[in-house]
């Protein structure tokens, strides 16, 4: 069975990822503890673990410092959903 290029389709994007899991994936990108990224963006180690699962909301100010330790955009961070394509150029 020979298939050409022009058949195949792009995957479509089955798993939304949560903010908290965008930024531990950020985090263990650059190699970073949670504490490293506390020194990093101002944002103590608690409350990084604390939005690492979902358990705090991330607000303009946090998504705002961690994105300055990151070097990616806020949205990326606030947005997931709409930043897929963004999160996979940072990783």
């Amino acid at each position: 069975m020979d298939i050409k290029e022009t058949e195949y389709k792009p995957a479509k994007q089955h798993t939304i990822l949560t903010t908290g899991e965008v930024i531990k994936m950020l985090r263990e990108l650059k190699g970073w503890t949670q504490e490293e990224l506390a020194k990093y963006c101002s944002i103590n180690a608690k409350n990084i673990s604390m939005l690492e699962n979902d358990k705090l909301e991330i607000g303009k100010k946090r998504a705002l410092q961690l994105a300055t330790a990151f070097d990616v955009h806020p949205a990326i961070i606030m947005f997931p959903e709409y930043e897929s394509k963004e999160i996979e150029k940072a990783a």
